[in-house]
């Protein structure tokens, strides 16, 4: 039986999780704290929690050493970028000096291509962000990629109970920014979790892999989506929010790659996932936006 560790059983772990085990697989969850752990208990794999940023507790941790791979697809919380070289760049070494596994498949980001002008991006296309957290992530990449590894570098994740673009557009906090000019990239969390399935159980050749829906829309079109479909009116206009985290680009990110080595997405655009997740748009007319889990 091939075995795989999942560091960091949240929105896209957990679902990836479940896709290993159904295939088959012996399958090894980590998650932050003893609770996140105890509530996945009666899923078909076995969670453990684990500290990755220490050395110390990975090492202890007999039962995720020997995988045929492991996935790092941990989140920051909130933090900024010190707890980004914690979470992301010391988890990743200390779980490839710790574990030894097979493969590695570091989970990153779209926001490490800068690119400002709308132009579509793809593996090839420089990656030298500006915002310091997007920077480490681009570091830890260099590790994985170094050490017999994938990327895989989600567009903006979404899903039943969490998006950030439905949150703030029914609590009346969107604003269309400049136009509402710039390009939006989303994943849902399922088109996700099985791109990661697909690059491990299929073998995938190394290297880095952008996932994204088909769609990249200008914020404007989003929201005209939004309103049609809920029946709301559509946000006003406002300033550009130049406090986010990871940056501001404006890029339209291209999935041809990963399209071209056999993976679909079943949603493949966000009008899609309305119009054919019942549990997506249910949540939404509900108001279960926020980070419920999966």
């Amino acid at each position: 039986m091939r075995k795989i560790v999942i560091l960091g059983c949240g929105f896209v772990g957990v679902r990836a999780a479940r896709l290993f085990a159904r295939d088959g697989w012996d399958v090894m969850g980590v998650t932050r704290s003893a609770d996140s752990a105890g509530a996945l208990s009666r899923e078909a794999f076995h969670t453990i929690p684990c500290d990755i940023t220490s050395v110390a507790s990975l090492s202890a941790a007999k039962e995720l050493q020997g995988a045929d791979a492991v996935i790092t697809a941990v989140s920051s919380g909130r933090g900024g970028e010190e707890v980004y070289r914690d979470v992301y760049l010391r988890g990743l070494e200390n779980a490839i000096e710790c574990l030894h596994p097979g493969r590695v498949l570091f989970v990153s980001s779209t926001s490490v291509y800068p690119q400002n002008d709308g132009s579509w991006v793809t593996e090839d296309s420089p990656a030298e962000p500006s915002a310091p957290t997007s920077r480490v992530l681009r570091e830890a990449e260099e590790v994985a990629l170094n050490h017999r590894g994938q990327v895989a570098r989600l567009a903006g994740i979404y899903g039943p109970g969490r998006s950030v673009l439905l949150r703030k557009f029914l609590a009346g906090a969107a604003v269309i920014e400049t136009g509402g000019r710039r390009h939006i990239n989303q994943i849902h969390a399922d088109d996700a979790a099985g791109a990661l399935f697909h690059l491990i159980s299929n073998n995938l050749p190394l290297g880095i892999y952008n996932v994204a829906d088909d769609s990249p829309v200008t914020q404007l079109a989003c929201y005209e989506s939004l309103s049609a479909t809920l029946n709301r009116p559509l946000p006003p206009p406002g300033p550009l929010d130049t406090t986010r985290k990871r940056g501001v680009t404006d890029k339209r990110v291209s999935n041809a790659k990963l399209r071209s080595l056999g993976w679909t997405p079943a949603y493949p655009s966000f009008q899609v996932a309305l119009e054919r997740d019942a549990a997506l748009l249910a949540a939404a007319r509900a108001g279960d936006t926020g980070d419920a889990p999966p």
